[in-house]
């Protein structure tokens, strides 16, 4: 494969670009969509994704290389700016094209999820508000599932807490490694003020609440499944919170948060059409 497209690879973020486009098509396939709608938005998604993640490495090009991040491909020249300024724009055209065919309603919720997104690396992720976008755009990721459907449904407002609670604990298990870094190049959000301990104790609490609500929320639980998800989901928040408190801060935190948001969707699609309004 070529180096550019490695590197172009390596700037969308391809992890949680892989992570929420599995979230959606989980969630979609729980939902009983056909075969080939399934495909419309799982692709749909993941061509917002990497937008958003190349959006992300384009827009940060300039702190990254005043800091020296080896792991950027901009920053470390592996690749030209303006190839994934392109890339991030042919993606979000690509991304309401596909969600048209999902309707109009499904095409909104995406489009103000990526664009929430959007305004996080534009601006928002270097003020106190940081965390909003993240609790938007993940709290209308079950809404773009189930408005779809062929025959469009809002979203429990239950499911939409509990998405957009994953949202805020996935913004700072991310940010965490990267705060001295950050405050280097002028971003102070909220993981920041809160500081390392508090901003990772808060995220696992988040993924803590998240499989609470899934479990007992909407009514007892009644699948074996569902006890065996609630028990590793809490089980993967008090090892986060340990290791938020007891190490130096890694990407494995992130991981952690996204290995708990793959077992709390896999919950949610056994709940089936009762995260339906």
């Amino acid at each position: 494969m070529p180096k550019t497209v490695l590197a172009l690879l390596r700037a969308s973020h391809p992890g949680p670009s892989a992570v929420v486009t599995a979230v959606v098509a989980i969630l979609g396939f729980g939902l009983g969509y056909p075969a080939g709608r399934l495909v419309l938005l799982a692709l749909a998604i993941l061509a917002g994704q990497l937008s958003i993640g190349w959006s992300n490495d384009w827009i940060d090009a300039g702190r990254d290389s005043a800091v020296h991040r080896a792991d950027k491909p901009i920053a470390s020249g592996a690749i030209r700016r303006g190839v994934v300024r392109a890339a991030a724009f042919a993606a979000l055209a690509a991304a309401v094209i596909l969600s048209l065919f999902l309707g109009p309603l499904a095409t909104i919720a995406h489009l103000v999820a990526v664009a929430s997104a959007w305004a996080y690396n534009l601006r928002l992720k270097a003020t106190v508000f940081s965390f909003v976008p993240y609790f938007v755009s993940f709290g209308l990721l079950p809404a773009i599932a189930t408005l779809g459907l062929q025959a469009p449904r809002a979203p429990a407002l239950w499911v939409v807490a509990v998405a957009g609670l994953l949202g805020v604990a996935a913004h700072f298990a991310n940010v965490i490694p990267d705060l001295q870094d950050d405050r280097l190049t002028n971003i102070r959000g909220l993981p920041h003020i809160l500081g390392a301990r508090v901003a990772g104790i808060s995220a696992f609490s988040c993924l803590a609440l998240t499989t609470i609500l899934l479990a007992f929320g909407p009514g007892p639980i009644e699948r074996p499944a569902l006890w065996v998800g609630l028990g590793l989901g809490i089980g993967i928040a008090a090892l986060g919170a340990v290791l938020a408190l007891r190490a130096t801060p890694t990407r494995l935190l992130m991981r952690l948060i996204m290995t708990g948001a793959l077992v709390d969707v896999v919950m949610l699609a056994l709940a089936g059409q009762s995260i339906l309004s």
